[in-house]
């Protein structure tokens, strides 16, 4: 169980969170396959942080460092995962602090989970695909090779699982890899639209340091950088399009594998499958079960499921705008409530110097004080907020304008005016664009 002082997001709350919540909400065993790109893409930020100029030269040096040894500790298998892990990306920077001390609250600045998830999953995915891609032409090839060299063997070709017509043994292994080169074709087609840059995009409205988001690109070998914030943090549409693919790709397989399961039955007799990828009965000695074509064909069955689920995860999200809402600027207008403005509160003790990690607490505890008065947090005094940290001067009235928070999103895709207006002028381009190519 956590205390409220080992809460990296704490300072909001009062308490020890229940085991159960922490149960359910933990994903460590998880994600814990996302360990190397989340180091990746923390490296990445430092050095952004450090042009930036929240990071010193040299507590870069110290976090890369700091990183560069969590990366040597998880792919030898001795970094230890505690019970306050709520996921990968409190796991190390949990880790970073114990190696590097406070400057470790630092590498969260202007970023969030939101950007950070998304961008670990981008990497690895990109990773995945390579990997699946290699494996993929392979195949296809080894087929290519065999329905060369067995080009003579004529047999039967079926339809209705009857016989129908004469075919080259050839032409049915080409069958499957020709069907596996569309396959492999779609997977390079989302490889294009999955290489798109998320990290800079913050919680949702952009990110508040003019942090160079050309430099992430680089660093991490994106093609491009997000357009749109709000749409970067929330876009699960490559997730559902590797699975299509995928999908795809596992009913091409599970087609081939009950063709040859069939052809290498006694009733058939067709081929023999080797005694490598077969295995054999407890009760009858004459059996060989063609066990690793039959997993291969079930399989099929766990990727389609997880296709139908992320769909239905999606399907039930609200997008930030619902048409039943209607516009009502008056109603905006009155949900812009002081407490919108407690990530601004932080960044406003970032700026004075203090570690985002301990500024985050700090304004958490003055959205708790602001609560536990009855008052909104832009009414606290400042004493009040001295209470909580002496950072706090007169000039943290500024903090509450809701426009001076959302301009200070200029880093491309942000929520600033600037930035929105480059948005407007890229997307007019790219309908021109398609205009022209329909």
């Amino acid at each position: 169980m956590a205390a409220e002082g080992d809460k990296m997001l704490g300072g909001r709350f009062v308490g020890s969170t229940d085991p159960v919540m922490e149960m359910l909400s933990a994903s460590i065993t998880i994600d814990q396959r996302l360990a190397e790109v989340d180091i990746q893409g923390s490296m990445a930020y430092a050095k952004a942080l450090e042009k930036a100029g929240i990071l010193s030269k040299s507590e870069l040096e110290k976090t890369l460092s700091g990183l560069e040894k969590i990366s040597e500790e998880w792919s030898k298998g001795v970094f230890v995962v505690t019970p306050t892990d709520e996921d990968i990306h409190t796991a190390n920077e949990r880790r970073l602090k114990e190696l590097i001390g406070d400057i470790a609250g630092k590498l969260h600045t202007g970023r969030s989970r939101n950007d950070q998830v998304v961008t670990d999953l981008k990497l690895f995915m990109k990773n995945s695909l390579s990997v699946i891609s290699t494996h993929l032409l392979q195949l296809i090839k080894t087929l290519v090779e065999r329905a060369a060299i067995e080009i003579d063997v004529i047999l039967p070709g079926y339809t209705h699982l009857q016989k129908a017509q004469p075919i080259r043994w050839s032409q049915f292994l080409l069958s499957h890899a020709v069907a596996l080169t569309r396959d492999s074709e779609r997977l390079g087609e989302i490889k294009k639209r999955i290489n798109i840059l998320p990290l800079g995009s913050g919680a949702l409205a952009g990110n508040p340091l003019e942090i160079d988001r050309e430099l992430l690109r680089s660093e991490l070998d994106f093609a491009s950088i997000s357009l749109n914030s709000m749409d970067a943090v929330s876009e699960r549409d490559s997730v559902v399009e590797f699975l299509s693919v995928a999908t795809l790709l596992m009913i091409h397989l599970s087609k081939m594998a009950e063709d040859l399961i069939i052809y290498s039955t006694s009733e058939f007799g067709f081929l023999t499958l080797s005694d490598t990828y077969c295995t054999g009965s407890s009760v009858m000695p004459q059996k060989k079960n063609p066990d690793s074509l039959e997993l291969i064909r079930s399989k099929a069955g766990r990727v389609f499921g997880r296709l139908a689920a992320i769909l239905m995860v999606l399907k039930g999200l609200p997008s930030t705008y619902n048409k039943d809402l209607q516009i009502n600027k008056e109603n905006m207008e009155k949900a812009l409530s002081p407490e919108i403005l407690s990530s601004d509160l932080a960044l406003y003790l970032v700026h004075k110097g203090m570690p985002f990690r301990q500024a985050h607490v700090a304004s958490g505890k003055a959205v708790h004080l602001a609560e536990s008065k009855g008052i909104t947090l832009n009414n606290l005094s400042l004493d009040d907020l001295k209470s909580i940290s002496p950072l706090f001067g007169s000039d943290v009235s500024q903090v509450f304008n809701v426009v001076n928070s959302v301009e200070q999103y200029t880093a491309m895709g942000g929520t600033a005016k600037s930035s929105v207006t480059a948005q407007i002028e890229q997307l007019r381009e790219l309908l021109k664009r398609h205009k022209e190519q329909a």
